[in-house]
């Protein structure tokens, strides 16, 4: 049976669905909320116009849309009435909506985040490999340590002196980590590019 009152709209629920699938069981509002923000950005940045057309494009982006994660599927298969007596997808909800408005980024700007993996995993983690940064020690909730990759990009050109030519090396940049935290809630670490690595690299801000 339909709930009499029907309000919720597609796009709505599957983002709600997303950031509660992707939190930790203490739904943790920041957590859910900053969540949805970076699920949002990334959809813009990536050149969608609705939820449903980014996931179904960017299977791998939210893994909690075809692996079966509960939390998503309750939320997905929740009626009104239950999400409005549930504290964690009520929250959900809410952090859909404030982010499909472009309203408060609790992510401060993230466009990726890791949960307990970037701890278990950490020897072998494709962060870690590149450099990670916490530009605030309140973000490092596993109590990991930073780790740095320098990278150095030199300009070789010839010179021809008294008659000998000669190779001057002059260095271009460096960096020496690609990711910097951003925030970080419940079990949730928030990233984005360091500026560096964006502006030497010519990379996207969302890749």
């Amino acid at each position: 049976m339909k709930d009499k009152k029907a309000t919720l709209d597609a796009q709505t629920r599957r983002l709600a669905a997303m950031a509660y699938g992707e939190s930790s069981p203490d739904n943790n509002a920041d957590e859910i909320f900053a969540l949805a923000s970076v699920l949002v950005r990334q959809r813009d940045a990536r050149g969608y116009s609705d939820m449903s057309t980014f996931v179904s494009s960017e299977r791998s982006f939210s893994f909690v849309v075809s692996d079966g994660n509960p939390r998503y599927t309750q939320l997905m298969k929740a009626t009104e009435a239950q999400i409005e007596k549930d504290r964690g997808m009520k929250t959900a909800i809410a952090a859909a909506r404030n982010a499909l408005a472009y309203g408060q980024d609790k992510s401060n700007g993230a466009y990726f985040w890791d949960g307990a993996d970037i701890k278990s995993h950490y020897s072998t983690h494709p962060k870690v490999a590149v450099g990670i940064k916490f530009t605030d020690p309140s973000h490092n909730i596993y109590d990991i340590k930073e780790s740095t990759k320098l990278v150095i990009k030199y300009k070789f050109t010839k010179k021809k002196v008294a008659g000998k030519i000669t190779i001057e090396k002059t260095e271009l940049y460096r960096y020496d980590h690609v990711y910097e935290s951003t925030a970080a809630y419940g079990g949730t670490i928030f990233w984005k590019f360091n500026p560096d690595y964006v502006k030497f690299t010519h990379s996207k801000e969302y890749l």
